[in-house]
């Protein structure tokens, strides 16, 4: 990200070991350093978090620049309710963009047209050695409905009901949405651990 904050910053005036407390009273008094020092500790995880609704690379580098923009000017607004709450906070901006960036593209569409799979037995196996990006890239390959189902439930601890408000569909549209989505996950972990055997 490039921007004007990050060349007028002097991150001198702010140390790495600074809390979100004290980092928030930067962001809110508009401070570059404080902006700069923002965006360098929550880049890497706000990226992961945009990634994994988001698949094209080129998208997700617009959705972070309007989000970091957005976390910047509402700074002074955000309630700070501990450490923690900041970070969660900038999380949630960030899904909300990935999800309304989706829906503006027509690509959120709920897609049953994959073989039909056995719900209630295609149970996530073990991933003790399975490595994490492999995990990650998986997730992405999930079809849009599928994997942003699996995004808010599972990483943003969504019940179906508020997917299904959030999405706009029903309920038991958000629960196949998830089981598939698991089951599909499953399917390819399983394969990639017999291709390297792990299985």
């Amino acid at each position: 990200m490039q921007g004007s904050f990050l060349k007028r910053s002097t991150p001198s005036k702010v140390g790495n070991d600074l809390n979100e407390a004290g980092l928030l009273e930067l962001l809110r008094s508009g401070d570059p350093a404080g902006m700069r020092l923002f965006y360098e500790r929550y880049a890497g995880l706000l990226t992961a978090v945009c990634s994994r609704y988001v698949p094209d690379t080129a998208d997700v580098k617009d959705i972070l620049q309007d989000s970091f923009v957005k976390i910047f000017r509402n700074a002074g607004r955000f309630e700070y309710r501990g450490e923690g709450s900041l970070k969660a906070w900038a999380s949630k901006i960030v899904v909300n963009a990935s999800l309304k960036a989706l829906a503006a593209s027509s690509r959120l569409k709920f897609v049953d047209d994959l073989p039909d799979v056995a719900e209630d037995d295609e149970d996530l196996p073990a991933l003790p050695d399975i490595p994490p990006q492999v995990l990650q890239s998986m997730i992405r390959e999930l079809p849009d409905g599928y994997r942003t189902v699996f995004n808010l439930y599972v990483f943003e601890k969504k019940s179906h009901r508020e997917i299904a408000g959030l999405l706009g569909i029903k309920e038991d549209s958000s629960a196949s949405q998830f089981f598939r989505a698991r089951a599909l996950l499953a399917k390819n972990i399983k394969l990639w651990m017999k291709e390297h055997g792990n299985e």
